[in-house]
């Protein structure tokens, strides 16, 4: 290594970003590198997000994590997707499933092409009824993919994510870390030390008295960016004109029955309410817009819709949804919270932690800092965060709901260039096209068009090659391969309790 190379790196702040990155750049870097983590035990952490996507199990399998004591030691369940409850109309409701394509495409169509036509002419099911996963969570069923089947069948790749408790998460992993390495230490930061020409951070120094300093320092400190923020002043890029939710309340329930294998996401007057099962509890948060209704009301709604008594008093969380101008500033990478929220609607907080890892790791440096890695570094984590942020537009959005003042904005509100380009193109005629490798693929985009109502005027003119009668067998066939398929699946709560149940949880 060059007298430049990073050889020291020191990560700010725990919880779910610091010890996901922890354990990461310790099962990555390996021992070459010394790796530090500062927390403090009286800065409590947000831990409100408790759903992730199917990327997790590629962070997990990184790291070589066994999933079923995984699961076990996070009181964790499976998700399939997330029903949507109420927000097209009151009433309505429809799954976003995940996978890697709805049904199954014909020649260059995808399945959705021909779903429209067959839908048109009153030939075809819900657009769910040909997902297995969607099909499945509306079934109570679920089971990580078989070995033993065809590999075409849908059984033999089932795309699922976990619901689990953040805080416990945190300790598995910090856990993993230690034992890869990384040393912990315990105490609050009370100074930042720069470097007078260079602006770099050299050092953090403690309410003790002691002094760290490090080549790289990775902010997971929260939403105040003690050194993103706090300390280089990097800047803020505001969502709230498009997602104008600006809190929540959380509070844990007692669960309701056999945890089903789905987050639920149902609209509110002024926002929606989310409800995550768990093995020994029930998640529940109330994402509000504070111009439209105040704590205590959002609380008392909160309350007043759980499944199952409450366990604790909400708790009230604020944020302002955006970004950091740059993710990356001189020697500082941020993660998590730190870098940017945005709300926990399609589970995306915990997978802009990875994403963030995973950059760094494959933009990592040789010989210090270089602008040119920070460059593309910022310059991917500006585009995952847009993305991100136009599908969750697309929810509040693409309303008829006209009942109160919250809904009357979101279906009025201008929305991004871009946005109204893929409404456009889907209502002509049923296309999307992804751009480049953003997180949300055309099956997801095509789940929440149709679901919020976006139905398109027509379809591609290749459809029509296939005659009524074959449409109407290749509909029949896919909608029954997936529902027998689905009917041979065990309920999650069998699944769970032959494969990874846990413990009842210990007191604190």
């Amino acid at each position: 290594m060059s007298e430049n190379a990073i050889k020291n790196i020191v990560i700010v702040g725990g919880g779910t970003a610091g010890w996901m990155a922890a354990a990461a750049l310790s099962r990555v870097l390996g021992e070459s590198y010394s790796i530090r983590l500062i927390e403090s035990e009286a800065i409590g952490t947000v831990g409100v997000g408790e759903g992730t996507i199917p990327h997790i199990r590629l962070f997990n399998q990184m790291l070589q994590i066994d999933e079923a004591d995984f699961v076990r030691k996070t009181q964790g369940t499976f998700k399939l997707g997330i029903q949507f409850n109420d927000w097209t109309r009151i009433g309505d409701s429809y799954m976003h499933g995940f996978g890697n394509e709805i049904g199954r495409s014909l020649g260059m169509l995808p399945f959705h092409q021909y779903w429209i036509k067959a839908v048109q002419s009153g030939k075809a099911a819900d657009i769910g009824a040909y997902l297995l996963t969607a099909l499945a969570a509306k079934r109570g069923k679920f089971m990580v993919s078989a070995t033993d089947v065809p590999a075409a069948s849908p059984l033999a790749s089932i795309a699922y994510a976990y619901h689990f408790d953040a805080g416990l998460y945190a300790r598995y992993l910090r856990s993993y870390a230690e034992q890869k390495g990384v040393k912990r230490t315990e105490g609050i930061v009370s100074r930042v030390s720069q470097n007078p020409e260079s602006g770099f951070i050299e050092a953090v120094e403690m309410e003790g008295g002691e002094r760290i300093a490090g080549d790289l320092f990775v902010d997971c400190s929260g939403f105040r960016g003690l050194l993103i923020e706090e300390t280089l002043r990097t800047g803020y890029i505001d969502f709230t004109h498009w997602l104008p939710c600006d809190r929540a309340m959380a509070v844990p329930s007692e669960n309701a029955g056999p945890a089903l294998p789905y987050t639920r996401a149902t609209a509110r007057e002024a926002g929606w309410q989310w409800r995550i099962p768990l093995q020994h509890r029930t998640g529940n948060g109330y994402v509000y817009s504070s111009a439209h209704i105040s704590d205590d009301e959002a609380a008392a709604t909160l309350l007043r819709n759980l499944d199952g008594r409450a366990l604790d008093d909400p708790r009230p969380l604020r944020f302002t949804t955006g970004r950091r101008n740059k993710c990356w500033n001189k020697n500082v990478v941020a993660l998590g919270l730190s870098s940017g929220f945005m709300e926990p609607l399609e589970a995306t907080s915990i997978h802009l932690i990875q994403v963030g890892i995973m950059r760094l790791l494959s933009l990592f440096p040789k010989d210090g800092i270089s602008e040119v890695l920070v460059d593309r570094y910022n310059a991917q984590l500006a585009f995952e965060f847009e993305r991100i942020r136009d599908f969750l537009i697309l929810h509040y959005h693409a309303t008829q709901r006209d009942d109160t003042a919250f809904w009357r904005q979101c279906a009025a509100m201008s929305i991004p260039a871009e946005l109204q380009a893929n409404i456009d193109l889907f209502r002509d005629s049923g296309r999307f096209f992804r751009n480049a490798d953003e997180m949300f693929a055309e099956m997801s985009w095509v789940q929440i068009l149709i679901g919020q109502g976006i139905l398109p005027q027509s379809y591609h003119p290749l459809v029509d090659q296939l005659p009524n009668e074959e449409l109407a067998r290749y509909m029949a066939s896919i909608g029954g391969t997936i529902s027998d398929c689905v009917d041979v699946m065990p309920m999650q709560q069998a699944f769970i309790d032959r494969y990874c149940a846990a413990a009842p949880p210990t007191a604190m």
